[in-house]
């Protein structure tokens, strides 16, 4: 996609809902269906409508180069898996009814893939043979299906959800454990970069199996899972992008590990009062947006995904995963940053950088104003919706304001008299009345 891509909003498909949806519990499916982000097609199915669809892929984008700085390679598997490789896992009666089983024309067993640590087996044991070939980590970003049995909170529990899932291969377990502390490190930058501050709690591995997991989690009231935590983890320093990977990640995993953070299903109370002040508690509830996992020869063992190593001696791999909810970030951004108005973004992950607002269409000297504001905001490749609608300022303010473009341009009559344009930052609601070119030259630089 052209994130670059200027667009008139007469031109665009942004279709605004004026009453909120009854059906929605929580303020980031509100605002996602309000916003015209995502239309529901069936319970926990999303269409995602094109503003919906420029955030969903920058945080999308997002994800896969911090996958990509950490040393991890992209592939894309299907959707569709085949029933008899997670019945040689051990998986496929066990998942459980969450899973979508169906039958093609030639009545072969398939499912909708909840997940792919069976397939990535499948795909690595055909291929690698050599301990000399470790490690590897393979990841994409694909659909995934769940059918939940109470879908709800819109993108947050949806049935079907984008998810980046990454898998790690290594030839022994202390191999295996820095691959994780890679993923660790990746997700702690990947959040950041979005304005998250998601923290690493113990977990439960559920499912996916193993003996090592965290969660990482957003603190939010609207979030499902309950956690405890010590205060001064909110505070701990985020890994710069200059991080070596190929260099010893513990520190980095120790300093954000040795403070109290679990979920409540591993959550120890005697230790908690124990380890953490009692001024530092913070017990609340959370969003998780990602969960990273090591599992050792969960996959590798049953599936024969054997490796030699230097003794010639053939071995299961030891193995890891690690997902991230891209579809579920959305929500989980919007539950963060919002108010009374509408959703507030993170510059980073923006539809668009700038709302620009003509207050009167058809006035020679404010279509002037915008055309010229437009091309040269165009020409800096930056991203702008232009609102070239012939519609009331109260409408114009207030869809600007629920979309939450983190910068408006406000073009009117009135201001132009003096040679000025308004500038208003969303997240802090601060007005500035400017020379235009005052205005491009602050905004192309940011």
């Amino acid at each position: 996609m052209d994130y670059k891509q200027p667009m008139r909003l007469s031109r665009y498909f942004l279709p605004i809902l004026r009453e909120t949806p009854k059906e929605a519990e929580i303020v980031s499916h509100r605002l996602m269906l309000r916003a015209g982000m995502i239309r529901q097609e069936a319970a926990g199915i999303y269409a995602w409508l094109p503003l919906g669809l420029r955030v969903l892929q920058k945080v999308a984008q997002i994800v896969r180069e911090e996958m990509d700085r950490a040393g991890a390679i992209e592939l894309l598997m299907p959707t569709l898996q085949l029933a008899d490789l997670w019945r040689e896992s051990g998986r496929y009666e066990a998942y459980g009814p969450e899973m979508l089983r169906i039958k093609d024309r030639h009545q072969r067993e398939l499912l909708y893939g909840p997940t792919n640590e069976d397939m990535i087996t499948e795909i690595f044991r055909a291929y690698v043979r050599s301990y000399r070939d470790l490690p590897k980590i393979l990841y994409h970003i694909q659909w995934k299906f769940r059918d939940e049995q109470r879908p709800r909170f819109g993108v947050m529990r949806g049935r079907e959800f984008l998810m980046k899932d990454a898998y790690s291969f290594d030839f022994d377990e202390a191999s295996a454990r820095l691959s994780y502390n890679r993923m660790f490190v990746a997700y702690l930058r990947i959040f950041a970069r979005m304005g998250l501050r998601a923290i690493p709690m113990r977990a439960e591995t559920g499912p996916i199996g193993g003996d090592l997991s965290h969660e990482f989690i957003i603190l939010a009231e609207t979030g499902e899972s309950g956690v405890f935590c010590h205060a001064d983890v909110l505070n701990l320093p985020v890994p710069p992008e200059t991080t070596d990977y190929d260099s010893d990640l513990s520190a980095i995993i120790k300093e954000w590990t040795s403070l109290y953070a679990a979920t409540e299903d591993v959550h120890d109370e005697a230790r908690f009062e124990r380890e953490t002040p009692e001024e530092k508690r913070i017990h609340t509830r959370g969003i998780e947006v990602g969960q990273v996992f090591y599992f050792g020869e969960k996959y590798s063992k049953p599936m024969q995904s054997l490796i030699a190593g230097p003794d010639g001696v053939d071995r299961p791999f030891q193995g890891g995963s690690y997902g991230v909810g891209v579809s579920r970030l959305v929500g989980a951004l919007i539950e963060a940053n919002h108010d009374e108005q509408g959703i507030i973004w993170p510059e980073a992950v923006a539809p668009f950088k700038i709302g620009l607002a003509n207050l009167k269409v058809g006035d020679a000297a404010t279509d002037k104003a915008c055309a010229d504001l437009f091309a040269a905001l165009q020409k800096a490749g930056v991203e702008v919706l232009y609102d070239d609608t012939d519609e009331r300022p109260g409408g114009k303010f207030a869809r600007l304001d629920l979309i939450g473009l983190p910068y408006q341009i406000i073009v009117g009559p009135k201001g132009l008299a003096e040679g000025k344009v308004e500038l208003k930052t969303r997240a802090t609601g601060a007005r500035e009345s400017l020379d235009p070119a005052e205005v491009l030259a602050r905004l192309a630089a940011a």
